[in-house]
């Protein structure tokens, strides 16, 4: 069984092949890419794998860019922080959706479903029904509305209204919940996070912060034209929009005036 990964996150990547190997120690994984322009390249010159594991945002754009400029035939498990981006099309034309983090038992089951239904009867993949609703879709950029954390030892799906901000520390990006003041880890790190949240209501103000606009309490002049932000709940780190960011920000603050 030879499989093809498309995942952008080297850590994610190293995990899900080595999750693979534990529940289907007969794969052969044939290719580890991260990008669009990867896969198509990879699609033009190697021979259909027998499944794909794909992730759905990746280093260069949506990888729906790939069922576009390439004709797939083989069938793909999406993995993703995302529970409602084109599900419907999912389950008509694809094995499964994983969400992320990515469970050795939901894995385990469609492996299972995959064997069962496409390497039993040798069907092909028909995703004319995922291009479809893609192009029936309004042009506009579709967010992140929910993300499934790990917490403890269970997981918890937070809804991004109820994310204050993100910030890095110690190479670690964490999740600050409005309704809790409590923070989590998160797999992504903010260059990501930056292209999949919604600008309407999110701004990277600095390097180490992504905010929510109703995470802001109060706001203070600060050298050089910049602009301190205390945010709600409060952090300890100093949060301060970067210079090169303050003219945009303050563009990003009146375009969010009721």
């Amino acid at each position: 069984m030879k499989i093809l990964l498309i995942e952008d996150e080297n850590a994610a990547a190293r995990r899900l092949e080595k999750l693979l190997l534990e529940v289907a120690p007969e794969a052969e994984v044939v290719g580890r890419l991260d990008s669009v322009e990867a896969a198509i390249a990879w699609f033009q010159e190697h021979p259909q794998p027998d499944l794909i594991l794909l992730d759905i945002h990746l280093a260069d754009g949506a990888s729906f860019e790939i069922f576009q400029h390439v004709k797939v035939k083989s069938p793909v498990i999406f993995t993703t922080a995302y529970d409602e981006y084109a599900l419907k099309a999912f389950k008509v034309n694809a094995v499964d959706y994983l969400l992320k983090p990515i469970k050795v038992n939901e894995l385990t089951d469609a492996i299972d479903k995959f064997k069962q239904v496409f390497q039993a009867q040798k069907a092909p993949a028909d995703y004319s029904g995922l291009l479809n609703t893609l192009h029936q879709q309004d042009a506009g950029q579709h967010y992140l509305r929910r993300m499934l954390i790990r917490f403890s030892n269970s997981f918890r799906l937070v809804d991004m209204t109820d994310a204050a901000y993100f910030y890095t520390k110690d190479k670690i990006t964490f999740l600050v919940s409005r309704s809790t003041g409590k923070r989590f880890p998160v797999d992504y790190p903010l260059d990501k996070l930056e292209n999949l949240l919604d600008p309407a209501v999110f701004f990277r103000i600095n390097r180490q912060f992504i905010i929510h606009v109703q995470a802001i309490r109060e706001m203070h002049p600060y050298s050089k034209s910049r602009v301190k932000v205390d945010l709600e709940p409060p952090t300890d780190q100093e949060t301060v929009v970067s210079a090169e960011r303050s003219s945009e920000f303050k563009k990003w603050l009146v375009g969010n005036e009721e």
